[in-house]
């Protein structure tokens, strides 16, 4: 049996080819053995004849009637023979009967741990992955079934999330160190140089650490939102809205941030009528014109746009003349803390987290983010929210 060809079948369809071979396998072999073996007898039987038996059967076969002294003998013989050569054929169906189902045995437990080896570097897979080996990973199986192969692709799907996710997450615990670091120790080094008499208690530094204080508010912000955003619990309370009411809203609280980046702000907001929550369009929106002042003050023109699909999801688009995204523009909202600055300055390149809380708004609204580069310089963001 090919188990190359028949890997492809469902585990059912193939249990039932199995066993319907293993039966006419193991009828074949004892019919097969019973038949040799009656041969065999009738042989030995016709072999052993007297001599006038002997006679009257040859004289039967050849269509003439013997003589009834021959034919008494032969009938006697056979009579005298024949209990014997049903016990022996008894036997024999017996022997044969067990020995075909030895063989099929022997050949349904290979093909049963033909059958059940992958079932078995899954489980030994899966050890792996429980002991904290994200690495562990079932190779393709030519003798699985159609289940086996789609629960180790699943698998192998598994255990690479996992390893990506324990991967983001040793990121994301060095960055948030290094972000909440430096504000904490000028908190600190502050506060004990004014206990010490060494620094003066005047408004400027006071201002001074309650802008550090701000940055660490808006990081653990940011960060309860991503949390909020893994465990589905960003968006709780939707409603009917307009986001282009919204998008209004945003941009004349934003005037003065934009004013001062010299951004000359246009824009195109049609009606988009959409169930979402407010909050978290708002913040999402908020984000957007902070990163924009932010990396794209340079170009000094900012677009924001709005607009209703005809399959009635909403797009929120915003353009600028900035420097645009980097060639990897996927890092920039997957990885959380990413900036433009290399330099990672919390001056020049904010806490990083900004497109990475707009795309966790996006997905919790049933759509995703998008991220190009214009042609001619720029950058542009749409963020696409489904009802």
């Amino acid at each position: 049996m090919n188990m190359r060809k028949y890997s492809a079948l469902p585990l059912a369809t193939l249990t039932a080819i199995v066993i319907a071979t293993m039966l006419m396998l193991s009828v074949g072999i004892a019919y097969l053995g019973v038949t040799s073996y009656s041969k065999y007898l009738d042989e030995s039987i016709n072999d052993g004849l007297p001599p006038e038996a002997a006679a009257a059967y040859r004289i039967l076969n050849e269509g003439r009637v013997p003589d009834e002294a021959s034919l008494k003998t032969l009938v006697e013989y056979f009579d005298a023979q024949a209990a014997p050569a049903d016990f022996k054929i008894q036997i024999a169906a017996l022997i044969c009967g067990l020995l075909s189902a030895l063989v099929c045995a022997v050949i349904g437990i290979f093909l049963a741990r033909r059958i059940a080896r992958p079932l078995e570097d899954l489980t030994i897979a899966a050890e792996a992955l429980k002991s904290g080996d994200f690495s562990a990973r079932v190779s393709a199986s030519s003798s699985g079934t159609s289940e086996v192969s789609s629960l180790v692709e699943t698998f192998n799907a598994l255990a690479t999330s996992l390893e990506r996710m324990e991967e983001r997450l040793h990121f994301n615990n060095m960055a948030v160190a290094h972000e909440l670091r430096t504000p904490l120790t000028i908190l600190q080094g502050a506060l004990q140089g004014m206990l010490d008499g060494v620094f003066p208690l005047d408004r400027k530094i006071l201002a001074d650490l309650l802008l550090q204080v701000e940055g660490l508010g808006k990081i653990v912000e940011d960060l309860r939102t991503l949390s909020l955003a893994i465990g589905q619990q960003l968006v709780m309370q939707r409603q009917i809205l307009d986001v282009a009411e919204i998008v209004e809203n945003v941009l004349s609280a934003a005037k003065p941030m934009l004013d001062a980046s010299r951004l000359e702000v246009e824009t195109g907001l049609h009606p988009a009528p959409i169930s979402a929550d407010p909050s978290r369009i708002r913040q999402a929106v908020l984000a957007l014109m902070e990163n924009v002042s932010r990396y794209a003050e340079t170009g000094g023109w900012l677009r924001c746009e709005t607009e209703r699909l005809p399959d009635e999801s909403v797009i929120i688009r915003v353009l600028d003349r900035g420097p645009g995204f980097p060639e990897d523009m996927e890092a920039v909202a997957v990885n959380p803390f990413w900036r433009g600055d290399p330099s990672r300055s919390r001056e020049t390149g904010g806490t990083g987290l900004g497109l990475s809380v707009v795309k966790a708004i996006a997905v919790a609204h049933g759509g995703y983010l998008e991220l190009e580069n214009r042609q001619g310089g720029g950058a542009m963001v749409t963020i696409h929210l489904r009802p």
